[in-house]
């Protein structure tokens, strides 16, 4: 019986000569009956060479280049099963030696009802191979970027939740260690002439010399040193290789960078300027000791030091405007009055850096009677506009407290009220208004009216303290029809006690149950009762709840041991 797998001459001629694709014939043995010029073309082998050849041996190779066993060849499966096979990869031999990869489909041939031999169609996937490797490259260049992006909002986020520029900058070394380096380090300039270094972080919770911190030497007038460049603007971001680390320092400053080198180690490092849109306000370096930064690093950084600039530049404005406010309001609190058988201490302590200067204050001043007056309050509102707004009520709560000194403290404050409608801009107010008087033969007196406020706590000379919390009203600035008005206390105080009043910065933890704040600061003042009224209110300041979130403000009387 003829077993050639050759079809007919016209069909072969008008079908697969013409194809796009390689096609070739084997004979059940396995040999190369017929090849098309695509298949001829991608082999690099001529057809006549590839008619009658072992197409297993001179095509099938390992992608290592060997001839894989014939016992495994998929042209013998179709042979010996009938069924059509397909490969998604396979490496064909060509004649100068190179792996041609191809997808293949292998089909069993039949003439007449009986299988003759095996058709072979396959493509070159080189360049679908090239196209997925670029599509790869893409994707792992947008994911890359993706991560990149995700860091530098990352970073400005956790930047942003602090107006500390020192915390904010030794945050910004943990977030870069060790993602991006294996240390850094953030000098920054702190005013016109002073440089300081606020944050080294190293690979591993490697020990850091706390020397390596502090103040730098003075910008060179003239140095090469990469930090220098950068600090001056001149240059930057700055990729510094092996030979430029290795540099001579040619400045102190330059000196002081490069032991960081010495000491940490670095292979390659980057400086980059932070910088606002109206200075560079300091550097940041990034080192590793092992593989080197290249151009995307480069951009990176560079990117990841603008925000850290623009959020150093925001803590650095915070902090001058802050620095005005509270030096206005400190201006505003008067100095307390000189009796002679009273002793009077006052504090004032500002919001913790990243709150806001709020409306605290407190007076004291001499009546006509002879009384002495004192007083605290709390502004509603924050900032120049509170202490603007504190000073302008204080005022008025003294003209008034003076010109009727007659009238009980809760009168003085209903008068108080009523001005502070027609004429302040202040919302609202607490405040609590107090003379003392003496009362011989047995003591002094304390009368007393609140606005809303946290009552007095009065602590005697054996340690004995309770809260007056008696003649409580509305906060100022709310205006209700109250046909009694607003009530009055009175509480006699022993020879030798402490009145304390406050405002709730000494007591509010942000978080936590006001009553736990007023347990503790009672405790705190009966343990200091017999201590001089300076340290007195040192000490109650010193042991401040934190964390907090506001100002704090107290106003201290101790009373003679006699009258």
């Amino acid at each position: 019986m003829d077993r050639t797998a050759t079809p007919d001459g016209g069909l072969w001629e008008a079908v697969v000569a013409c194809a796009g694709v390689g096609v070739f014939l084997t004979d059940l043995e396995g040999r190369i009956t017929e090849v098309n010029p695509r298949a001829a073309t991608l082999l690099g082998r001529g057809e006549a060479t590839l008619r009658g050849a072992d197409a297993h041996q001179t095509l099938h190779r390992r992608p290592d280049g060997t001839v894989p066993p014939r016992a495994g060849c998929e042209l013998s499966r179709v042979v010996r099963q009938g069924e059509t096979v397909r490969g998604d990869f396979a490496t064909f031999a060509c004649a100068d030696g190179r792996l041609l990869p191809v997808e293949w489909l292998a089909s069993p041939l039949h003439r007449d009802g009986e299988l003759t031999g095996v058709v072979v169609v396959f493509t070159d996937i080189v360049e679908r191979m090239g196209e997925a490797g670029r599509q790869a490259e893409q994707l792992a260049k947008s994911q890359a970027q993706t991560e990149q992006l995700a860091m530098i909002t990352e970073i400005t986020t956790v930047l942003t939740q602090t107006l500390d520029m020192t915390e904010a900058m030794r945050r910004l070394g943990r977030l870069l260690v060790p993602r991006l380096a294996d240390w850094a380090a953030v000098d920054v300039w702190l005013g016109p002439r002073e440089l300081r270094r606020v944050a080294v972080e190293a690979r591993g919770g490697q020990e850091l010399d706390p020397s390596w911190c502090g103040p730098l030497p003075p910008l060179p007038a003239a140095s090469r040193s990469p930090l220098v460049r950068v600090l001056r603007g001149q240059e930057g971001p700055l990729l510094l290789g092996p030979d430029e680390i290795a540099a001579r320092p040619d400045a102190p400053l330059a000196a002081a960078h490069h032991v960081l080198f010495s000491v940490l180690g670095g292979r390659s490092a980057i400086v980059a300027p932070l910088c606002s849109a109206r200075r560079v306000l300091g550097a940041l370096t990034v080192a590793r000791t092992g593989s080197a930064y290249g151009p995307a690093d480069v951009e990176l950084i560079a990117d990841i030091a603008r925000s850290a600039g623009m959020a150093a530049d925001n803590a650095s404005l915070f902090g001058q405007q802050r620095d005005i406010v509270e030096t206005m309001q400190r201006h505003l609190l008067t100095a307390l009055p000189q009796v002679d058988h009273l002793q009077l201490a006052a504090r004032y302590l500002a919001a913790p850096l990243g709150s806001q200067v709020g409306g605290d204050w407190y007076d004291a001043f001499l009546l006509p009677d002879g009384a002495t007056a004192m007083a605290i309050g709390d502004v509603a509102g924050h900032d120049l506009e509170a202490a603007g707004q504190m000073a302008q009520l204080r005022n008025m709560l003294r003209a008034l407290a003076w010109d009727h000194h007659e009238e009980p403290p809760s009168a003085v404050l209903d008068r108080f009220n009523h001005v502070m409608a027609g004429v302040s801009d202040a919302p609202t107010a607490s405040v609590v208004l107090a003379r003392v008087e003496a009362a011989p033969p047995d003591g002094w007196l304390l009368r007393w009216a609140s606005a809303g406020h946290l009552p007095p706590l009065l602590v005697t000379a054996d340690g004995q303290s309770r809260y007056l919390e008696a003649g409580q009203g509305l906060l100022l600035g709310i205006h209700l029809d109250e046909d009694g008005g607003r009530p009055d206390a009175c509480h006699p105080m022993p020879p030798g006690s402490t009145l304390l009043m406050y405002t709730d910065g000494l007591v509010e933890i942000p978080g936590a149950h006001l009553d736990a704040g007023l347990m503790r600061l009672r405790h705190q003042a009966a343990m200091l009762a017999t201590h001089p009224v300076e340290v007195f209110c040192d000490q109650i300041v010193s042991r401040a709840p934190s964390p907090r979130a506001d100002d704090i403000a107290l106003l201290a009387l101790r009373l003679p041991a006699t009258v």
